[in-house]
């Protein structure tokens, strides 16, 4: 970390995800523009780990810094706000590190007070089902030693092929003033265990909620259909997980039939897309 920092914050633990998308927007004003005088986002992407390939595909980018920071957010496990700072230090941008100093402390400090938040409890949607070694340590910010598992407050169920959508989601709940903790499968669990136990343990005790994002390509996934039946069979954690369905596109396939008692929260209608976000926050920051 820069050695002029001085903070009563152990920024060198806080994951980068703590940033929300004001600051992250604030880091492109400084480093997007190519200068031929001070470091911009080239220089911060190379002391990331990103090869000259994927530098030079960044470059078609509208806002190259935002995306090295999400795509080092999701395959870094060290990419930390800490490790950032001292990058923004090594390329000699102190200049960013000092406008953007409050602001930074400021977004980790709430970080680390909903950390400190008590656990929500769901003991109605308790299957018994005794924890074993199997379903500890399942997670990137799980406790290796078995103590206090990773909570999050929605499981989203989701196709690759919709990933994109799912990116977007990550920035518009976690990296806001809304600071959710999304549990998504490809960028949050650990390699090497059993999908089917795994899942059903980030949904059953990990999850309060569970977010379903449907497609024609969601229909067809064993997967999806997996956890969308799994969760709807807790009882009676079916009223209280409030499984909440997404639409983001038109669809070709009748939506599925087992969720349509469900109230569907719709981004394919522009008339209310300006609310789609806030409500669907809402809904997941509900007790």
């Amino acid at each position: 970390m820069s050695a002029s920092w001085k903070s009563s914050l152990d920024l060198g633990s806080i994951p980068l995800r703590a940033l929300n998308i004001n600051v992250r927007k604030r880091l492109g004003l400084f480093l997007n523009p190519r200068n031929t005088v001070a470091s911009d986002w080239m220089s911060v992407a190379e002391n990331m780990g990103f090869s000259y390939l994927e530098i030079k595909n960044y470059e078609d980018c509208q806002d190259p810094t935002r995306k090295i920071l999400e795509d080092w957010q999701s395959r870094c496990p060290g990419a930390k706000v800490g490790k950032l700072v001292s990058i923004l230090d090594n390329v000699d941008r102190k200049d960013v590190v000092e406008d953007l100093r409050d602001l930074i402390e400021e977004d980790c400090r709430r970080y680390i007070e909903r950390q400190n938040e008590p656990p929500v409890q769901v003991p109605e949607v308790d299957s018994c089902v005794p924890r074993t070694p199997e379903r500890q340590g399942i997670t990137l910010e799980d406790d290796p030693q078995g103590g206090v598992p990773e909570l999050f407050d929605a499981f989203i169920c989701y196709c690759l092929s919709d990933f994109d959508f799912v990116h977007e989601m990550i920035q518009q709940l976690e990296q806001t003033d809304h600071k959710l903790k999304l549990c998504v499968f490809d960028r949050d669990v650990l390699p090497g265990s059993c999908v089917w136990t795994i899942t059903s343990e980030l949904i059953e005790k990990r999850c309060k909620r569970m977010v379903v994002v449907i497609s024609d390509e969601y229909l067809d996934s064993d997967a999806c259909d997996f956890q969308t039946k799994f969760a709807l069979s807790l009882c009676p954690g079916a009223r209280s997980k409030r499984l909440i369905p997404v639409v983001y596109r038109s669809m070709k396939k009748p939506f599925p039939s087992i969720l349509r008692f469900l109230t569907v929260c719709d981004y394919t209608r522009p008339c209310t897309q300006s609310w789609f976000w806030v409500r669907l926050a809402r809904a997941l920051s509900l007790p």
